[in-house]
């Protein structure tokens, strides 16, 4: 939960669901990400959730070079935390999708707790006249497509990248028996708090954007870990991205906001970089009489190792 009324900002910068097509403004190119994160951590964003992309088509690309040529960048210019993605991109084996985290040992990365169908086919029915060949057909692909995280994989990534790189974990729970699959695991003794639990809303596969779903999400997140011992976030694809994170902030949530999650500011309107997003949202944030949490803030929560022990 959110501590001392303070609200942890995390951007998802440019992520791999969305693609060139859709938006002028997705961060694409080494210097568009870079030149992003710099601008959003600016704006009140505390942790920057990364991905990277092929710099000539935009297509996602799990290189430890292309992370490379803007990870140093954003740490000299921020102290924001710097999140890493172990999702990577559709069709990705699970040893692509963390090469560049194992590369470069961050203070955290991205863990999605199980296994789902990701459906993004539904984007090919907005007729958009696609710049590349590979956008519409990675978006069909997902019609026959499960994201694999199995339990053997999240062990893995457990223990190679908590246990042997002191990473902490953003744990992405897209529905409801994710928070079950965590539960296993603190159970186990693998997983120990604080942890940041992510719940994600409105994924075509996961739990949808109803918010009588966050509501029980919170409930029983309470029940399987204790308030106390978790930090809990909230993100919304699309058109529900303000609207849900602004109520999970009243609920007593961190929120997530980004181009990975929504290309939008408001209905109709394209936002025009991260930075207006995380200055929309802090700026609620502040209106509901919150602070929002600094890096060190953020970093002391959450136990992160610092930012002085990565390897970028």
């Amino acid at each position: 939960m959110a501590k001392d009324g303070k609200v942890i900002i995390t951007c998802a910068v440019t992520g791999a669901i969305h693609t060139p097509t859709m938006s002028p403004h997705l961060p694409i190119t080494p210097d568009e990400v870079a030149q992003d994160a710099i601008a959003a951590a600016e704006a009140g964003a505390s942790i920057l959730h990364l991905h990277a992309r092929d710099p000539e088509d935009g297509s996602p690309t799990p290189s430890p070079d292309v992370f490379m040529d803007f990870l140093p960048r954003i740490k000299q210019a921020t102290d924001a935390v710097v999140n890493i993605t172990t999702g990577g991109g559709h069709g990705m084996t699970l040893e692509e999708r963390c090469q560049a985290a194992l590369a470069v040992s961050p203070e955290m990365t991205s863990l999605n707790m199980g296994s789902m169908n990701f459906g993004l086919f539904p984007i090919l029915d907005k007729g958009y006249d696609w710049k590349h060949q590979w956008e519409p057909e990675y978006l069909e692909m997902t019609r026959d497509f499960i994201f694999r995280n199995t339990f053997k994989d999240i062990e893995w990534v457990l223990k190679t990248l908590g246990e042997e790189h002191g990473v902490r974990f953003e744990f992405e729970c897209y529905d409801m028996g994710h928070l079950y699959n965590l539960a296993h695991f603190v159970d186990r003794g693998l997983i120990e708090p604080p942890f940041f639990v992510q719940t994600i809303f409105g994924i075509l596969g996961g739990i949808g954007a109803d918010l009588e779903n966050l509501g029980h999400m919170r409930r029983i997140a309470n029940k399987l870990f204790g308030e106390e011992n978790y930090e809990w976030s909230i993100l919304a694809a699309g058109r529900h991205q303000m609207n849900f994170v602004t109520t999970g902030a009243i609920m007593g949530g961190n929120v997530r906001v980004g181009l990975e999650d929504s290309l939008y500011l408001g209905k109709g309107q394209l936002a025009e970089s991260n930075a207006d997003q995380v200055a929309k949202i802090k700026r609620i944030v502040e209106d509901l009489s919150l602070e929002v949490a600094t890096p060190t803030e953020a970093r002391e929560r959450l136990a992160l190792k610092g930012g002085d022990m990565v390897k970028f």
